[in-house]
């Protein structure tokens, strides 16, 4: 037990000082505070001067003089085109805009601004569009008829459990923000993690440090402490972006608001979301164990890496088509297979309820294949160790695992 600590100790130190592993830590809360105060001094920038608030039209149509404070922009109305524009070439005005006379028959509205833009702000199309509704409305029907014609549909959608009532965690494009940048930085701490057993284990064995390990400790204690203490390093990892998510949080809905107020971090998220990054840490770094044990170099050992990598970045390829059929048969297959569920499982967390049963079959596959890994990496650290240069071929480890199969019976 304490070769294996000593084991776990050196491990977990070299990875926490690893440049790749600190810059992957920092990645969440350092982009998403650049991102927070990126936004902010936009925002502040982007705010409007007071006369910026004052926007004119033409009303060569006749009737549309009422309803002139829409929301923070108040419209003025000149006489005709000559006027309004002298007023905004006199900073007077934002901009203007002109209902011509056969706006009823062709309902087309020119508007002439001094800013170059891709498409009109959205706050002035929707103040236009009131405008003119209200307008074309008034007298004809009830006040409070115009406000509903205006805003016709505030849809709330509301989730409720088997039994009818309320679920304690709603849907909402909001809540899948964190499980899809959680899962995304899964993905890369998968990529990592292969590389840095294959790095640890090819290296150990091309300056021959592998034997002299091997003459003080097992091959099982030596693979145990590596990969204990990449997992534990993943799960230092994963306290980091637990705590500075929740903190970044109140910080974005706070000086952001909007969307990310409606963002909950349920409890069930933050425990799902460490086991699957433990276990999949675990299934990758056991993988590349027994990649890197049986490759004659760490390139050689990345290529074959590469394969099984590609299963946890398909969610992310295949997006849309989980966006759409969160609960596909396919899907439910992957969330299954130990490759491709970590980052998978994560998404659907976020997009959909993952039904128990699925859960545990998926957590149990991750559990059996974690412990036959670990058996069979030991098997192949202790019949290669010695192989250096050389690949054996898949018939040879089949032939060597029955040979030792008969000399144990």
């Amino acid at each position: 037990m304490n070769k294996t600590y000593s084991i776990f100790r050196h491990e977990f130190l070299q990875t926490i000082k690893r440049t790749g592993f600190i810059i992957l830590t920092l990645t969440l809360p350092v982009l998403a505070l650049l991102g927070i105060g990126v936004f902010c001094i936009v925002a502040g920038a982007a705010k409007p001067p007071a006369d910026a608030t004052r926007i004119g039209y033409v009303d060569e149509a006749g009737g549309f003089d009422k309803y002139i404070i829409q929301g923070n922009l108040t419209l003025l109305r000149f006489d005709d085109r000559e006027a309004a524009t002298s007023a905004l070439m006199n900073k007077e005005i934002a901009e203007y805009f002109v209902i011509p006379a056969d706006f009823i028959s062709m309902g087309v509205v020119s508007r002439y601004t001094m800013q170059r833009e891709l498409s009109p702000p959205a706050a002035i199309t929707d103040a236009i569009k009131n405008f003119i509704s209200s307008n074309l409305l008034a007298g004809k029907v009830p006040a409070i008829s115009i406000v509903r014609i205006e805003a016709p549909l505030n849809l709330v959608t509301t989730m409720l459990t088997s039994t009818g009532a309320v679920a304690p965690e709603q849907g909402g494009f909001g809540n899948f923000i964190i499980p899809g940048i959680f899962s995304l930085l899964l993905m890369f701490a998968l990529l990592f993690s292969s590389i840095y057993v294959i790095q640890s284990i090819s290296e150990e064995k091309e300056n021959r440090l592998m034997e002299i390990l091997l003459s003080s400790v097992s091959t099982r204690q030596l693979l145990t402490g590596k990969l204990l203490g990449l997992g534990a390093a993943g799960l230092a990892q994963v306290a980091v972006w637990v705590i500075s998510l929740q903190l970044l949080l109140e910080l974005a809905s706070s000086s952001i608001g909007g969307i990310f107020s409606t963002i909950q971090l349920p409890a069930s998220f933050l425990v799902l979301g460490v086991v699957y990054f433990v276990l999949g840490y675990s299934v990758f770094a056991v993988l590349s164990a027994c990649v890197a044990v049986i490759s004659s170099t760490a390139q050689e050992a990345q290529g074959f890496a590469s394969i099984y990598t590609l299963f946890a970045m398909a969610p992310l390829w295949c997006f849309s088509l989980l966006l759409l059929f969160p609960n596909s048969p396919v899907w439910i297959v992957f969330s299954i297979f130990p490759f491709s569920a970590p980052v998978l499982v994560v998404l659907r967390l976020g997009l959909t309820g993952v039904p128990a049963w699925q859960l545990i079959f998926s957590i149990a596959v991750m559990m059996l294949c974690i412990v036959g890994g670990l058996v069979l990496a030991a098997k192949l650290l202790r019949t290669y160790v010695l192989m250096y240069g050389k690949r054996p071929s898949m018939g040879e480890m089949i032939r060597n695992f029955r040979n030792k199969i008969k000399t144990a019976d």
